[in-house]
């Protein structure tokens, strides 16, 4: 059992499981029926994306050190309240379901969800 980390919109992987969309917004110009069927997300979870002012600070990031500030503070979004807590139960999930949780963006290592597999890594999900 594990967690997959994907670009919403890439072909489905055999057994991936549920599709967790951790964006802002939905896809543009995707009908609400369509996000499954066209391999974007099963269930959204906007809990778990930066804030708009934050997304616009990472999508502007033009260096290493920009980025960094970037993956602090959405670290710091991440730390506490609400979206902890969900960081905590799908790591404890990982543990007996295969799901995956994904972004929009091409690069892992510039995008959001890199910094979100950091954070349940630490939390012990179980990471494919």
């Amino acid at each position: 059992m594990s967690i997959r980390i994907v670009q919403l919109g890439s072909p489905r992987a055999a057994g991936e499981g549920t599709r967790i969309g951790t964006v802002r917004r939905p896809p543009r110009g995707v009908p609400k029926t369509e996000f499954a069927s066209r391999d974007y997300y099963d269930v959204w979870l906007p809990i778990l994306s930066p804030s708009a002012e934050l997304m616009a600070q990472g999508k502007a990031a033009d260096s290493a050190a920009a980025w960094e500030a970037f993956a602090r503070k959405f670290r710091a979004e991440m730390d506490g309240g609400d979206a902890s807590k969900v960081l905590d139960v799908l790591a404890a999930l990982s543990q007996g379901a295969h799901f995956s949780i994904g972004c929009y963006c091409e690069d892992e290592s510039r995008c959001h969800r890199g910094i979100l597999r950091q954070l349940l890594a630490q939390r012990g999900a179980s990471i494919e």
